[in-house]
Parts: C-alpha cells; sequence; structure tokens
C-alpha cells in the first residue's frame, strides 16, 4: 500500500447485525479516548406499510451512550441498495460528521435522473458533511483513518482502515460468501476485481470487516475474518483466481439475481445522506418508477 498500516494500533469494533436486511453496522471505538464511530448504520422501514422506524439505530444510540463514547463520525461505505441510512437520525442525536466517496456525485447523477428528481436535487454531494478521495485521511480521536476507493459494486464505495481493521463495506464477503454483485448502473466486475485486489494487499493480519452476511451453507452469522483468510480461502477470488476467471463467473452469476427488495426506497433516501425525499407540499415520499432500473 503506498501508506503505512497502523497495525499497533486496534481498534474496539462492536458489531450489530440487522436481520431484516443481513447487514452489520459498527461502532469503531478508538481504545485510547471516547471517541468513535458508526459504519453503516440502518434505518428501518416497512416497504409495505410505508413506515419508517428506528430500532436498529437507537441500539446504536444506546451503546454509545451507555459506553460515555463521543460520536465523531458516520461513515457510509458506499449507497447502499439493500438498506436505508439511520445517519441523520443517529446524527440529530449525538453530533458527528457524515461522510462517503466523493464519487456520490455519479451516484446522484444515475438516479437523479432515475427518479426525475429535477433540478432541486444537488447533485454535488452537498448533503453529506465530507467527501473522501482515494487516499484521504481523517481522525477518530487519536485514531488515523485512510479512505480507500474500491469501486465495482458501486462507483462510490470505500474501505475504511482503521489501524488494523479495514471496512470493506460490499467489496467483499466473508471467505465463504465470495464478493458482490457488480450489475448496478457503474458497477463493473473487472473494476471490482482489480479493487479486492487493492484491500487482498494489505498486510495478511489486518482484520476486515463486512458489511453484509447470508451465511451460506446455514452456519451462524458472521463478520470478521483477515486478509490472509480471504487470499487463501475467497470462493470466488481466492487461491489465485485471475481477473478474468472472476469476471467470467461474476458476470454469469449477475445475470441470475433479482434486484435487492429494498433498492427502490434505499437508493432515494441513501444518495440524500439517509433523507427521506419530499414532494411538493413537504410530505416524506418514495418514488417508484416503472421499468425504470
Amino acid at each position: 500500500m503506498n501508506f503505512p498500516v497502523e497495525l499497533s494500533v486496534k481498534p474496539d469494533v462492536t458489531g450489530f447485525f440487522d436481520p431484516d436486511t443481513n447487514t452489520i453496522s459498527y461502532v469503531v471505538k478508538d481504545p485510547a479516548s471516547n471517541a468513535c464511530a458508526i459504519v453503516d448504520s440502518v434505518m428501518d422501514i416497512d416497504y409495505a406499510a410505508g413506515r419508517i422506524t428506528y430500532t436498529h439505530a437507537d441500539e446504536l444510540i444506546r451503546h454509545v451512550q451507555d459506553n460515555g463514547l463521543k460520536l465523531e463520525w458516520l461513515l457510509e461505505t458506499h449507497v447502499h441498495a439493500d438498506h436505508l441510512s439511520a445517519a441523520p437520525y443517529i446524527q440529530q442525536k449525538l453530533g458527528g460528521k457524515i461522510g462517503i466517496g466523493e464519487k456520490i456525485t455519479v451516484v446522484q447523477d444515475v438516479f437523479g435522473k432515475i427518479f426525475n428528481e429535477g433540478t432541486e436535487f444537488q447533485r454535488d454531494g452537498s448533503q453529506f458533511d465530507a467527501l473522501f478521495k482515494d487516499g484521504d485521511s481523517y481522525m477518530i480521536g487519536t485514531m488515523k483513518a485512510v479512505a480507500l476507493h474500491t469501486p465495482g459494486h458501486t462507483p462510490a464505495c470505500m474501505t475504511h482502515v482503521v489501524g488494523d481493521a479495514a471496512f470493506v463495506g460490499d467489496t467483499l464477503f466473508m471467505p465463504d460468501g465470495g464478493s458482490a454483485r457488480a450489475d448496478f448502473p457503474g458497477g463493473d466486475a473487472g473494476v471490482l476485481y482489480d479493487s479486492i485486489q487493492k484491500v487482498l494487499a494489505l498486510p495478511d493480519e489486518t482484520r476486515l470487516f463486512m458489511c453484509h452476511d447470508y451465511a451460506p451453507n446455514g452456519r451462524e452469522i458472521q463478520w470478521e475474518t483477515t486478509v490472509a483468510e480471504e487470499k487463501a480461502n475467497n470462493i470466488h477470488v481466492g487461491g489465485g483466481k485471475t481477473k478474468e476467471e472472476f469476471v467470467r463467473f461474476r458476470t454469469e452469476r449477475d445475470a441470475t439475481l433479482d434486484m435487492p427488495r429494498l433498492i427502490i426506497p434505499s437508493l432515494q433516501v441513501n444518495m440524500r445522506a439517509g433523507e427521506i425525499p419530499t414532494d411538493k407540499d413537504g410530505r416524506q415520499m418514495l418514488k417508484v418508477p416503472v421499468n425504470g432500473l
């Protein structure tokens, strides 16, 4: 890597699994202070009823408050297509800055057109407090964190490296889960392979934390592995699989997959940094484009 990985810094990482979306959110604490970050929070939605609740987010908030922590960052690894971000709700309760990769502007441009958002929807990423470029660093208390651009699943995907821990979003799954799809607008299987290699170039002992787990073959839910384990055993890229092999497999597999259940509301909310869109009368409202995705 082109920056030193501080393996001696070992953040305290607590995972919170959301069974409705198979998402893992994280509270990442600086062991030398009370500072923390939250990665990939979840806002609950009953899509059929059009009802938003905050059970999962409230669990994160309680953890921060009960442990006397100071929230400095709300990090999004990418614009999720399978769950809604609770970042603004948590920010209102605890403070902190909301950050995402700078290529959010690409995602906003694409889906702003699909959802016919009009000129009032800003496509410059200004809904977020920070837009990370590849290699940007920031602090969580005394810990230096580095944002790595790891596109392929989406154009805005970032892996956040904090000491000996890396939060990979949907760039990788657990070794028996392989990798995420690359067929969304702006996705690319070849680019995803290159991004995975970028993650696997981190030191072997680096802890990797997944955004999702689907318990392949009925095992227990898991979300932590290492670079060494992924390089050796990942069923899609491990053991020296070539880029050509990966692209062929990933393309064929993606052609068989259904769209995520919550993709329509997720994209509209998450490209706005977790804010729910409103209609001309100020009522919270989601659109359903027909044959638009």
